[in-house]
């Protein structure tokens, strides 16, 4: 008798670092927290080259940590990386985020319509919670957080669905959503309309129709804020100045190989 076929269990990822909130740790880590910042902060314009000697110089670490960085950079989504070309800065176009928002809206909106009326006081008092420290961030103007909290909110709905096939979907998404954002929104906006949160926080303890309607409006509001607005490219140097002259003290405890060591691989 022939065994069954085998199912694969469905492979999950971790979040990239600027939406789970975690503190750089390491050499490595502060390379990627400082260019996924760049982006996010508009002081890297889309397309622009990522040359692994001038990060290195500007973060005062080894070419083998950038590259490192910049791989888990790409494996995010946040950046590409080009045989032969090296890294850059994403430049998706207007109709690529079209495509990014159609899949956006068929899985948070399945995902809204089935939380509604079933998250539990503690959830809601959860999600609030999260709510109030975005529009914190919105408020004092810290459009990094912004960002990331907004990732973060979207995320911790999927979870609460208990689906983890829509977390890793999620996880596919919410950095290309950060990155289009990042790129195409006017920076004066919020990330994402806080007060759109809330709303639909509220419309998440009546019926699914009534929750699934309120995230199509809210996703659909934020499509509507992408601009296209292009920029003069800046230096590397000039981008990361600050990181030049303030090393981290813990930096030190990396036991990374000397600079130039290794060849970067080509991108997958």
């Amino acid at each position: 008798m022939t065994a069954p076929p085998r199912t694969r269990s469905p492979r999950t990822r971790s979040a990239p670092a600027a939406l789970d909130g975690t503190a750089p740790t390491t050499a490595t880590q502060r390379v990627y927290d400082g260019i996924y910042g760049a982006i996010l902060e508009h002081r890297l314009s889309p397309g622009m080259r990522l040359r692994e000697e001038e990060l290195a110089a500007s973060f005062a670490v080894s070419r083998t940590v950038v590259r490192q960085a910049l791989h888990r950079l790409a494996q995010d989504q946040v950046i590409e990386l080009h045989h032969n070309r090296g890294a850059q800065v994403p430049q998706p176009s207007l109709a690529e985020a079209a495509h990014v928002f159609d899949a956006r809206r068929v899985v948070e909106c399945e995902i809204a319509r089935r939380l509604a009326g079933q998250l539990s006081a503690e959830q809601l008092a959860q999600l609030r919670e999260m709510v109030s420290a975005e529009a914190a961030a919105d408020a004092r103007g810290d459009r990094p957080a912004s960002i990331r909290l907004s990732g973060q909110f979207h995320r911790a709905l999927a979870q609460m669905c208990g689906n983890p096939v829509f977390v890793r979907l999620l996880d596919e998404l919410l950095p290309t959503t950060s990155i289009l954002m990042a790129l195409y929104q006017n920076p004066g906006q919020p990330a994402c309309v806080a007060h759109r949160h809330t709303e639909l926080i509220d419309a998440l303890t009546g019926s699914g129709a009534a929750g699934a309607a309120e995230m199509r409006r809210h996703l659909q509001e934020l499509e509507r804020l992408l601009t296209r607005a292009g920029s003069k490219a800046p230096a590397l140097r000039d981008v990361f100045a600050a990181y030049r002259s303030a090393s981290d003290a813990s930096d030190t405890n990396d036991t990374d190989p000397p600079a130039g060591s290794g060849r970067q691989a080509p991108a997958r």
